[in-house]
């Protein structure tokens, strides 16, 4: 079967922690903090042989479900 245009998984996988951190931090320098959530929080990443892996639309749909279930609007903690 044939991949149509953006259907293929290729452009929804994002192998490594430097690549996700280029994704949701916008720097490669901030792969720790990949490896720190993905022990620390329930972030939907997974692991295909030893290199940590995610999608780029399930990050951003749990980003947004973040979003949703964050304190009221009001002082932020520093």
């Amino acid at each position: 079967m044939k991949a149509r245009g953006n259907d293929c998984i290729a452009d929804d996988l994002l192998e490594g922690a430097e690549e996700i951190a280029r994704f949701m931090f916008g720097s490669p320098d901030k792969r720790r903090r990949v490896y720190h959530l993905a022990a620390r929080s329930d972030l939907p990443l997974f692991r295909l042989g030893e290199v940590i892996c995610g999608r780029r639309s399930t990050l951003l749909a749990w980003i947004a479900e973040q979003e949703k279930t964050t304190r009221p609007k009001g002082r932020v903690r520093p």
